[in-house]
């Protein structure tokens, strides 16, 4: 007889969330998470509208409308002229709130549902699946120990162990790019309208600068830095103000975050008894805000199916697998476009790209256009 029911490697945010909605369907869970302190990285910000209807499935929904910005819409500039403009209705709305304010609910959330279920400082050193059940081995804390459970979920990350004891292939697909970000307080030297609940891209000639609204008066400013020279604050203003010609005020608590945007995607999302999900299982440019919200989808799916499995007796992960894989495409599309969008261009090609975002932004396009950033599709 299994410890468990379902052993989740990994408590980021779709570790956490499918954590509660298992948890609430009366499922025994256990997380395991190597870090025993909490993840207070400046991450995912904007919750999309199948990130705001998985977090209503783990009744967190109310929490997060009020603690939340909720975005009105967007502008798409270049040379200082508007190409497109979207505004989003109620049913399109993402809401900005940093990613570690929403790590910190859900942890409280599966507190509440299931006390004890997170295990921190636990490190999954290898599993092995027998059947009728998988057996894990961890480490922490300078001890070994032992698991078992009927199922298991690795939600361990981009750099998934669990993927790779698997032998799953991580194949990479098209989209990737070089940026730095840095959350910064909004000064009162910046233009008046970058005070709204508007997300301003500049597509501009050398290069993306994206500039988000964030609760409390502030904004993340995201830079295209292609050749890596960006990474401290004075390049990194510098930069935003040669591009755009605002001129911001970096403090040392905004110091540049530089990333790298890269898409992957794992050739098989189950093996027998073990599922991927989330960052494990797909990774998604950040340019375009989708990773984290696929990933909660994922989860809910995810669920069902184990609910499903735990009833039978068998894991069966096939539709899973099949929709994921099809949402997971659509969306590194997406992203990839996005990011291609935001390149350093010149010439026709300057021109080619800007009549296009003209051409999304018209009105017969508009409302699709902003369905296709708010995820509708996916």
């Amino acid at each position: 007889m299994p410890k468990h029911e379902v052993a989740i490697v990994g408590a980021g945010p779709v570790g956490l969330l499918l954590a509660c909605l298992l948890a609430q369907a009366g499922v025994a869970v256990a997380v395991y998470e190597q870090r025993a302190d909490a993840d207070d990285r400046s991450r995912a910000i904007g919750i999309h509208p199948p990130g705001r209807a998985a977090l209503d499935a783990v009744g967190l929904g109310d929490d997060v409308r009020r603690e939340s910005l909720g975005l009105d819409g967007g502008e798409v500039l270049c040379g200082g002229r508007m190409m497109a403009s979207v505004s989003f209705t109620a049913a399109q709305r993402v809401l900005i709130l940093p990613q570690r304010r929403t790590h910190t609910l859900l942890r409280e959330r599966l507190a509440r549902l299931q006390p004890g279920a997170l295990q921190v400082g636990h490190t999954v050193l290898s599993l092995r699946d027998e059947g009728d059940l998988v057996r894990l081995s961890l480490g922490g804390d300078g001890a070994l120990g032992e698991a078992t459970a009927s199922i298991v979920v690795a939600a361990d990350g981009v750099r998934s162990g669990i993927r790779r004891q698997l032998g799953i292939e991580w194949q990479e697909r098209p989209g990737a790019g070089s940026y730095v970000m840095a959350d910064v307080a909004v000064m009162a030297d910046v233009a008046d309208e970058m005070l709204g609940r508007r997300v301003q891209l500049h597509c501009e000639p050398s290069g993306l600068v994206e500039s988000f609204p964030l609760p409390q008066g502030r904004r993340r400013w995201v830079v295209a830095d292609p050749h890596d020279r960006l990474q401290d604050a004075t390049a990194f203003a510098h930069a935003i103000a040669e591009r755009t010609g605002i001129h911001l005020e970096m403090s040392e608590a905004s110091s540049p975050t530089p990333f790298r945007a890269q898409q992957h995607r794992a050739a098989r999302l189950a093996v027998g008894r073990v599922a991927l999900v989330g960052d494990a299982a797909h990774e998604t440019s950040p340019i375009g805000g989708q990773g984290m919200n696929l990933g909660w989808m994922g989860a809910r799916i995810l669920a069902s199916a184990i609910e499903v499995s735990l009833r039978a007796g068998t894991a069966d992960f096939t539709d899973y697998e099949r929709r994921m894989r099809c949402s997971a495409g659509r969306a590194q599309r997406r992203a990839s476009f996005y990011m291609a969008m935001g390149t350093p261009a010149a010439g026709l090609t300057l021109s080619a790209r800007n009549a296009l975002i003209r051409m999304l932004g018209a009105a017969p396009l508009r409302r699709r256009a902003a369905d296709l950033i708010t995820m509708r599709g996916i």
